[in-house]
């Protein structure tokens, strides 16, 4: 049976944007936004501390995010510890389509892995992104969290892929973070269940445009993270938010809804203080990088 290791081990898990527009449930970005946790194996019982972002809301026992993924990590390696001690610090807004669930997801898969005594070569890079994937749902947030960078990610044959693709250093991001969260079933339920074939080929045309623009050609962001197939959609749940893309969009600026929403994030370059100046007032404004580190032990 496995053995645990003593005394700490801390973890840092980027924020992450997903969709970017065209890419529906399969493209993914690691921003420069992070959360840090700390956990610990103990005789007994269960201790969960939160501090910052969205501590007054989450519970402090099992139902906790991140102590659901690292239970579901140990019984892949076949033992529980007897108790366990963890310290969230998230900077990650909750419920606003910044990836926080995925962020909590993937940094309890990595805490659990790091407390098992020989945990990488018990669990594989592999085994532990399709085990974050499986509990979120679908990876296209956690996708970014786990490995960094700008991710295209999907299923096939049973199993979750992710696939790295470059960015262009000149590209960075705004996220414009309302005060009002949206639940995520509250988006997706918006969606209809059938889009016509034009809208499917043309979003599809879209996000093949979106790698190759990331990737050195910031020129067609405009184009490339135009939508068809979710975001008009999902209009009635954040009026406001859409009402930013359209702005900013009619300005010449390549704006999205950020995963289900409501932020609103706008590619742009490493100097954003113009951008920045376009924050709503009663917002939240972050000019952040795109993050080439997915989650990451800390000595």
């Amino acid at each position: 049976m496995p053995t645990f290791v003593e005394g700490p081990v801390r973890v840092s898990v980027p924020a992450t944007s997903a969709n970017l527009g065209p890419g529906f449930d399969s493209l993914g970005i690691a921003l420069s936004l992070r959360d840090e946790l700390e956990a610990e194996v103990r005789p007994a019982g269960l201790l969960v501390e939160v501090t910052g972002a969205g501590a007054t809301g989450v519970p402090r026992d099992e139902r906790h995010l991140v102590v659901r993924a690292m239970r579901a990590t140990f019984e892949l390696v076949g033992e529980q510890p007897p108790g366990l001690r963890l310290a969230c610090h998230n900077r990650i807004p909750h419920s606003r389509g910044l990836g926080s669930s995925s962020a909590a997801i993937v940094a309890g898969v990595t805490l659990a892995r790091a407390l098992v005594a020989g945990g990488q070569l018990l669990l594989s890079d592999e085994a532990l992104f399709d085990l974050a994937a499986d509990l979120e749902g679908h990876p296209d947030n956690v996708a970014p969290a786990f490995y960094g960078g700008f991710t295209i990610a999907g299923r096939e044959d049973d199993h979750w892929y992710s696939v790295r693709s470059g960015v262009d250093p000149r590209v960075g991001a705004v996220v414009f973070v309302p005060p009002s969260p949206l639940a995520t079933s509250v988006a997706r339920d918006l969606l209809p269940d059938v889009v016509d074939h034009a809208s499917a080929a043309a979003n599809s045309g879209r996000a093949a445009l979106l790698v190759a623009a990331l990737a050195g050609q910031p020129e067609h962001l405009l184009a490339a993270t135009r939508d068809w197939l979710h975001q008009e959609q999902r209009r009635p749940a954040m009026p406001h938010s859409l009402q930013l893309v359209d702005q900013l969009r009619a300005d010449g600026i390549a704006a999205v809804v950020s995963g289900a929403g409501p932020t609103v994030l706008a590619f742009g370059t490493a100097d954003a203080t113009d951008l920045m100046a376009r924050c709503p007032a009663g917002w939240e404004c972050y000019g952040l990088s795109i993050d080439p580190v997915g989650a990451s032990l800390l000595a």
